[in-house]
């Protein structure tokens, strides 16, 4: 991600008709049985990215959308990583501060469709943190999740994802070995 304040990430899955059946069932569909396996392949992929991290942060969800999802299912992919892990989650560390719509259109308008969404709720100055999400489309999310961050002091910021759209695989600015799906 050229110029993002994302120091690595992987994503375990390319997002594709054979990933989709896994995880939108577990995004839309109550199957929250499926976050162990889908941490374990988070694991399996994000290996690198753990090592040094401090913190795993879920990536959260507007209340609005909680409310109606009844769960936020990055916080489920993140407590199931951590007891595989062994790494401390910080569930409540990240606050969407403004609904924003679901994301769609160019990086610019995803962009701005997420600036200033984030807020900080915890001390996570000096932390290495891994921001945990179900799907990377354009990297906006993470980045403005990022932006809020390091604002707050983390002293670096990665991410794991499930899945990663084919779109972000082949970005230029996404396709960088640190970036890796």
């Amino acid at each position: 991600m050229q110029g993002t304040l994302l120091t690595m990430g992987r994503s375990a899955l390319v997002y594709d008709e054979a990933s989709k059946a896994l995880i939108l069932p577990f995004k839309r569909a109550g199957r929250t049985d499926l976050a162990p396996m889908l941490a374990l392949l988070l694991l399996q992929a994000g290996r690198e990215v753990l090592q040094g991290a401090d913190v795993l942060i879920p990536v959260p969800l507007h209340p609005l959308r909680l409310l109606r999802r009844r769960y936020n299912q990055s916080q489920l992919l993140a407590a199931a990583l951590a007891k595989l892990s062994g790494h401390r989650v910080m569930p409540w560390a990240l606050k969407r501060r403004r609904y924003t719509p679901q994301q769609s259109g160019s990086h610019t308008a995803r962009r701005r469709n997420v600036r200033g969404a984030f807020s900080v709720r915890r001390d996570v100055r000096g932390l290495n943190v891994v921001l945990i999400d179900d799907v990377l489309t354009s990297g906006a999310t993470l980045e403005a999740c990022a932006a809020a961050l390091i604002n707050a002091g983390a002293a670096r910021v990665s991410f794991l994802t499930v899945a990663r759209t084919r779109a972000a695989v082949e970005a230029d600015d996404l396709a960088s070995e640190s970036f890796a799906a």
